[in-house]
């Protein structure tokens, strides 16, 4: 029998605020999410990690993130493992277009998992929107970003973060690989590239390519094995009639409003409905 844990594990720091910021982030949809989650539950999966807003909000005692973008899951580790580290270089980093040109263009890869996890931070601190893109080279490519004064080193945040990633277990895998260690009883949330609203949606425009129709349709016959398997299962995507159609039969689709604010034109953001499937 699978060991079950209370909802929210906190101290006395309550919540905590993600240190990166993601596009298609949840740290705005926390409060519409939460209700619609199992009061208990076993270990806390989250394959699709991103920021990791909704794992950061609720502290599980055991959980496991991952990904498959390696630089992300190494910034992770490089911040649980070395947060001294990681803040003493984001200190010394100055918000400058020169200085982000030049880290934009290191091999950052060779470099140590602290190294990754201020390129990376910073990066995501000072470029457009805080877009994560890269290249057929696998080159960063986001622009710089038109901000005064962003908070590269909130290390009282960073500091929480890396504390509260010392009970995580970090794994560079797709989905799939993730999602199959579940047992009874835990929770897993899939929270994937969505499918667009439009051919021309920018706000996922850069993802689609490597997550299409097909990887959608796999991943909704993973959720419905797991929850056929007694696992807690729980899914984000877009409003599109694509996706209600792939989860209408076997899962409840429940209306969340959710702000578009990447978008290359301004008159295409504001309020929209997104799904929370459960």
């Amino acid at each position: 029998m699978a060991r079950r844990a209370k909802r929210p594990v906190q101290d006395d720091h309550g919540p905590l605020r993600p240190f990166l910021k993601w596009a298609g982030g949840k740290r705005r949809l926390v409060a519409q999410i939460v209700p619609h989650l199992p009061r208990q539950f076993g270990r806390f999966h989250e394959p699709f990690v991103g920021s990791g807003a909704l794992y950061f909000h609720l502290r599980p005692t055991r959980a496991s993130l991952s990904d498959t973008n390696e630089r992300l899951v190494r910034t992770y580790s490089g911040l649980r493992d070395e947060p001294d580290r990681v803040i003493e270089l984001l200190s010394s980093y100055p918000h400058d277009k020169q200085f982000f040109l030049k880290m934009r263009a290191q091999d950052i890869d060779e470099r140590s998992d602290a190294e990754v996890a201020a390129w990376f931070i910073y990066l995501n601190k000072t470029a457009y929107n805080g877009l994560y893109r890269v290249n057929s080279k696998n080159g960063y490519n986001v622009p710089f970003g038109d901000y005064r004064r962003p908070n590269i080193c909130d290390e009282p945040t960073l500091r929480h973060c890396a504390k509260q990633l010392k009970r995580v277990k970090l794994q560079l895998s797709d989905f799939e690989s993730a999602a199959r260690r579940a047992r009874k009883g835990d929770l897993v949330y899939f929270d994937p590239p969505y499918v667009p609203l439009s051919a021309t949606s920018y706000f996922t425009s850069y993802t689609t390519q490597g997550f299409g129709l097909e990887d959608h349709r796999r991943l909704r016959d993973l959720a419905l094995a797991l929850k056929r398997r007694g696992v807690h299962v729980r899914l984000s995507n877009s409003g599109s009639p694509v996706v209600r159609d792939l989860y209408r039969d076997d899962f409840k689709l429940i209306p969340i409003k959710a702000r578009r604010d990447i978008n290359c034109r301004a008159a295409s953001r504001g309020e929209i409905i997104e799904l929370f499937i459960k």
